[in-house]
C-alpha cells in the first residue's frame, strides 16, 4: 500500500500545469489516431511527469513549499521503488505508439535524472538546468506528442511548434522558482531566477512568450489561419493582465513573489493556455 508521503511527493495534479504543451502539439498534428493520443496523454501526465517530480522529491528532501505543494511531507524509499515502476511502466507502453517514442521518453528519464540526482544535478547550474528543462519539457515532449499521435509513423517535425513550445515553456520555467530563492540557496542551487533577480524573472519571462507568440505569428500567418492566432490571444488575456499586475506587485515590494501567488499564476496560465489549444483543435476538426 502506498504511503500518503509517496502519492503527495508524485504531485500528479502538476501534470495539469504541463499540460498546454500537449494540447499545443495536437493542435498543430494533422491527422490525429485518438487512440494514440490517450495513451500518449496518459504517459506523459500520469507516469513520466509524476515520476520526475517523486524522484525530484526523493533526492531534494523538501521542507519548504515546492511547485503544487505548500507542505511537503518527507519521502521514504518506496517513493523511488515507485518512481521506478513508474519509469519501466512507461517505456513498455511507449513501445506501442512507436519505437522513436519509446527512444524518446528514455531520453527524457535519464535528463530528468542528470537534472536531480544529486551525484550530477544539473538543476544546480542556472543556465545548464534551465536549457535542460526548456528542451525536454518543451521541444521533446512537443515531439513526442506530435510524433505519437500520427496515423503514421513519421519523423518529419514542424519545426515553429518545437521552437515555440521551448520558448513558452521558457517563460513558465522562472516564474515557479520566483518565490523559492532562499530555500534553493540554502540547497546550493542557484536557479535561473535567482540570477535574474525577481523583477528580472518578470522580465525575461515576458521577453520568452513574446519570442514564442513572434514565431506563432509567423507559423499562422504562413499558413493563413491567422484566426486562429486571433483565438490564442484571446484566450491569453487574463493571463497576460494577471502576468502584469503581479509584476507590478513584485516590484513595489519582493515579498509578493509569494508561493500562493506563483501558483495563482501557474492554475490560470495553464487553464486558459489549454483551453485556447482545445478551442484550436475544436475549430479545425469541427469540418
Amino acid at each position: 500500500m502506498l504511503s500518503r508521503s509517496t502519492i503527495q511527493l508524485l504531485r500528479i495534479p502538476f501534470s495539469y500545469f504541463l499540460m498546454p504543451v500537449y494540447w499545443f502539439a495536437l493542435s498543430f498534428a494533422g491527422s490525429i489516431n485518438i487512440w494514440k493520443a490517450i495513451l500518449v496523454f496518459i504517459i506523459l501526465h500520469l507516469l513520466l511527469y509524476p515520476s520526475s517530480n517523486g524522484y525530484n522529491s526523493y533526492m531534494d528532501k523538501d521542507e519548504t513549499s515546492i511547485g503544487g505543494l505548500a507542505n511537503p511531507l518527507q519521502p521514504t524509499r518506496q517513493l523511488f521503488v515507485v518512481t521506478i515502476s513508474m519509469d519501466v511502466l512507461a517505456v513498455l507502453l511507449s513501445c506501442f505508439v512507436s519505437l522513436y517514442f519509446a527512444i524518446g521518453v528514455i531520453f527524457y528519464i535519464t535528463c530528468s535524472r542528470l537534472y536531480s540526482y544529486r551525484g550530477v544535478r544539473l538543476k544546480q547550474y542556472p543556465v545548464i538546468g534551465y536549457l535542460t528543462v526548456i528542451a525536454n519539457q518543451g521541444a521533446l515532449v512537443f515531439w513526442l506528442v506530435w510524433h505519437g499521435v500520427q496515423p503514421e509513423v513519421t519523423a518529419s517535425i514542424p519545426w515553429q511548434g518545437l521552437v515555440a513550445a521551448s520558448f513558452l515553456i521558457g517563460g513558465f520555467y522562472p516564474i515557479t522558482q520566483v518565490y523559492q530563492h532562499e530555500a534553493d540557496a540554502k540547497d546550493g542551487v542557484i536557479t535561473i531566477s535567482m540570477k535574474l533577480g525577481k523583477p528580472g524573472t518578470f522580465i525575461f519571462c515576458g521577453a520568452m512568450y513574446l519570442v514564442a507568440f513572434f514565431i506563432l505569428f509567423l507559423y499562422f500567418r504562413q499558413h493563413e489561419m491567422m484566426n486562429m492566432f486571433l483565438v490564442m490571444n484571446l484566450f491569453f488575456l487574463p493571463v497576460i493582465i494577471y502576468f502584469l499586475w503581479w509584476m507590478m506587485q513584485v516590484w513595489k515590494q519582493p515579498e509578493n513573489a509569494s508561493f500562493k501567488k506563483t501558483m495563482n499564476m501557474n492554475w490560470l496560465a495553464s487553464t486558459c493556455t489549454s483551453l485556447a489549444f482545445i478551442t484550436i483543435i475544436f475549430l479545425q476538426h469541427r469540418g
